[in-house]
């Protein structure tokens, strides 16, 4: 059997490609055996139980080849259904088929839903008893307690199983997903890490630019005045060095602009059209999904460019999480300035979650993501959520001594 491939024809569990053969060479041996036992010990139906099994080895294979049965249930279903109708006359003419019964537990709790594959098996399990002492038991006399615990415990056998390889399984992917997860933060965290080595080597750059060079050019521009105003009344030298003065100055403003260009240059994309208020007031308008109100609170402040960079990354990141998990129907960005720190925070009215078990849950690694940020900065993150109550994610960072 393959694998499905929509979520709503999943089966009760995949069946690998080493069980599928072990449960195909099961079947086919079992009709082997049951014709062959006809056969030589010359059954008085020994013709109808060879093309009772030749009917029901073709309906298998059939099936198996059909791509149809391991997409759709119902496709599956009727495929049971008329294996389940060629077993049923198998067992009028051969107790053997009660052997049948096995694997077809095995196919039924692999193509039908859980409540309807039980439902199959135990009444599998009902036919195999029927057909067993309708064949043997009542026409010898003779119904041992083997004849019902045989099929009734093969079948709890396999329910068993299957429901426990399905654990295993469900287990297993979710561990998958946890490592790919794990995967995916950390390379997360190792470029945020490099984007802020590189912002912060950007702003010093910046710096250096706007303190030396940039200071260096308007300096010239002051001298050069100063020069012009400085010079001598003499027609002949006052024009000749009037042309010089001009052409440096010229040459000193020209640069001065280019050098303001870079330094505009490397500020970040998402902070050079404004403030990181107005960033973050763009953020809350561009938001999709449930409405986003942002609010400013105290008197704003500039900030080193790793503060705005940190608190609108923060920023991005929670709202996304109220976007795709949260369910809500409001939100509200705050950015709050105080004498020694500044504090965002982003509140949601959504279904809430487990703050303890978010790590290992689904989506729960943007919070370490978020942490790992304010962390760096020497700041402070915090969530509070409950089930049904909403969240609330707040970061505080301390402000430099002097903020340039």
């Amino acid at each position: 059997m393959s694998a499905p491939h929509s979520p709503a024809s999943r089966p009760l569990t995949p069946v690998s490609r080493v069980l599928r053969l072990c449960l195909h060479a099961l079947f086919v041996g079992l009709l082997a055996l049951a014709a062959g036992r006809a056969v030589t010990d010359a059954a008085p139906r020994a013709g109808w139980v060879v093309a009772v099994c030749a009917v029901l080895a073709a309906l298998y294979a059939g099936g198996v080849l059909t791509p149809a049965v391991h997409r759709s249930p119902r496709a599956g279903a009727v495929w049971l259904a008329a294996l389940g109708c060629a077993w049923a006359a198998l067992l009028v003419v051969s107790p053997d088929g009660l052997w049948i019964a096995f694997p077809l537990y095995f196919l039924e709790l692999h193509l039908l839903r859980l409540r309807w594959g039980i439902t199959a098996v135990a009444v599998t399990a009902c036919a195999a008893i029927g057909g067993y002492l309708g064949q043997s038991g009542l026409a010898h006399g003779a119904v041992t307690p083997g004849a019902f615990l045989g099929p009734l415990l093969g079948g709890a056998v396999a329910v068993a199983t299957v429901l426990g390889y399905q654990a295993l399984y469900r287990e297993s992917e979710r561990r998958r997903q946890l490592i790919e997860e794990l995967i995916a933060t950390r390379a997360e965290l190792a470029a945020a890490e490099r984007s802020a080595g590189t912002l912060a080597e950007r702003e010093r750059l910046a710096r250096e630019i706007h303190d030396t060079l940039a200071q260096g050019l308007s300096s010239i521009q002051l001298l050069l005045r100063a020069a012009e105003r400085s010079l001598p009344q003499d027609p002949a030298v006052h024009a000749v060095a009037l042309e010089h003065i001009g052409r440096a100055r010229e040459a000193a403003q020209e640069n001065l602009a280019e050098a303001r260009r870079f330094v505009r240059a490397l500020t970040p994309p998402d902070l050079e059209h404004g403030s990181l208020a107005a960033a973050l007031e763009r953020l809350c308008s561009a938001a999709p999904g449930p409405r986003v109100r942002f609010s400013l609170s105290g008197a704003p402040r500039a900030l080193p460019t790793p503060y705005e960079v940190a608190l609108l990354r923060i920023a991005q990141s929670a709202l996304a999480n109220v976007v795709r998990h949260a369910r809500a129907g409001r939100a509200e960005i705050t950015l709050t300035f105080m004498d020694a720190s500044v504090t965002l925070d982003v509140v949601d009215d959504g279904h809430g979650f487990d703050v303890c078990s978010a790590p290992s849950g689904e989506g729960g690694f943007g919070l370490p993501a978020m942490r790992s940020r304010a962390e760096t900065l020497g700041g402070l993150f915090t969530v509070e959520s409950a089930p049904g109550q909403g969240t609330a994610v707040a970061v505080t960072l301390p402000l430099p001594l002097e903020v340039p």
